[in-house]
């Protein structure tokens, strides 16, 4: 049997907890936060929107399925390490082709294993998220506790231009046939003539991508400082704004190719970091919440018609101020139910809007799924437009 590695997860409130290390080997620093779903731990490894933190899971079994390259959303993992209860080092799982601490290994993530994970998550929704070193090398809590030190807060971070693709690429892969939730995707859209869109990459996940392929879309992924005459020279149908990591209000570039693009009033969808940065376009301002919103089961609801409430994915830590939209033309269109936060907004008189959750899922429910299906409406509408405008006059 293999000897186990001690481990030691401290924070800054000076908090130390002792357990095992799995994965690779030395000293992480990042945010530490927690996640409350009970599936997907790969997508949110490899999520991006979760760059410079350490991701706690409250589910006590982690890895039980291992690991496998149909479920990664991005080409690696992204967090600076992760923190359960327990790990399992043999899957059980048709699909798993390496185990979850091989798989930690191999890309060079740290792990901790064996501590109590509930404490840990009691903690942290109390005093809030905070900065905190993982570490199987320095075990002295006073030695540790100068990393944290050292270490900036996440507030003003501008991480996506770290995640960010460093090349303009085309994406066309749908979602697999066999994972497909909603078969008449598309309807009667040529297919000779995709609607095109732009997708600012922030921080994007695969499966946004794969959701608007499958919507008849042909994708351009761009750098998040991409000039906004760059992209209108690609004359596009629609805009995506995605999710990504960090202080909305630090991605100051994006904000003002942002205005730029309003201006265009093409149609434009934002998710997550991409919503906090159409809102600060809309004349919001955004704060960071005390502990965030990660997990599966998050309650939005839809401030319009039958007020509808959807389950949704989420994963932030920073949120929009409603109270700071002034513009009469902009209405919040979703509330979180768990705190009143604003979930989603839309331009009255332009074909603009974004939420603050994960219409793809992966991991999570497709209660909102349909957010997809307006964009393309939108797209539509908008290319009908243009074609009306530009028909020639009869004679």
């Amino acid at each position: 049997m293999a000897i186990k590695q001690a481990a030691v997860l401290m924070l800054a409130d000076g908090s130390v907890f002792h357990g095992y290390g799995f994965g690779a080997t030395g000293t992480a620093v990042g945010e530490v936060v927690f996640n409350t779903g009970m599936t997907g731990y790969q997508e949110v490894l490899t999520d991006p929107s979760y760059n410079g933190q350490i991701v706690t899971f409250t589910c006590p079994e982690v890895g039980n399925t291992g690991v496998n390259p149909e479920d990664e959303e991005s080409d690696r993992p992204q967090v600076r390490g992760m923190v359960v209860r327990n790990v399992t080092h043999t899957p059980s799982s048709w699909r798993s082709r390496q185990s979850l601490p091989d798989y930690l290994k191999a890309h060079h993530i740290l792990g901790i294993t064996g501590i109590d994970t509930r404490a840990l998550t009691r903690k942290l929704r109390s005093l809030g998220a905070m900065n905190g070193a993982l570490s199987t090398e320095i075990l002295d809590p006073a030695a540790l506790h100068a990393h944290i030190a050292a270490a900036p807060s996440m507030q003003g971070q501008n991480l996506a231009c770290q995640v960010t693709t460093p090349r303009i690429y085309e994406w066309q892969d749908p979602t697999p046939a066999v994972w497909e939730f909603c078969p008449d995707l598309g309807g009667d859209r040529p297919p000779e003539d995709p609607l095109h869109v732009v997708a600012f990459d922030f921080g994007v996940k695969r499966n946004i991508l794969r959701r608007l392929a499958s919507y008849g879309c042909r994708i351009t992924v761009v750098p998040a400082d991409t000039p906004a005459e760059l992209v209108l020279d690609m004359e596009p149908d629609g805009i995506f704004l995605s999710n990504g990591p960090g202080d909305p209000a630090a991605v100051e570039v994006a904000i003002a190719t942002t205005r730029q693009l309003v201006s265009a009033q093409k149609p434009m969808f934002g998710i997550c970091l991409g919503h906090q940065i159409l809102g600060l376009t809309l004349g919001g301002t955004t704060y960071k919440l005390k502990f965030g919103h990660r997990g599966l089961n998050q309650p939005a609801q839809n401030q319009r018609g039958d007020r509808r409430v959807e389950i949704t994915s989420q994963n932030h830590g920073f949120a929009l101020s409603g109270d700071a939209i002034a513009d009469p033309e902009v209405a919040i269109t979703h509330i979180n139910l768990n705190d009143h936060t604003v979930a989603g907004l839309e331009h009255r008189s332009l074909p603009i809007f974004s939420v603050q959750y994960h219409p793809e899922a992966s991991p999570g429910p497709h209660d909102a799924d349909y957010l997809f299906a307006r964009f393309v409406a939108d797209m539509r509408a908008y290319r009908h437009q243009q074609y009306a405008k530009n028909a020639p006059t009869a004679v």
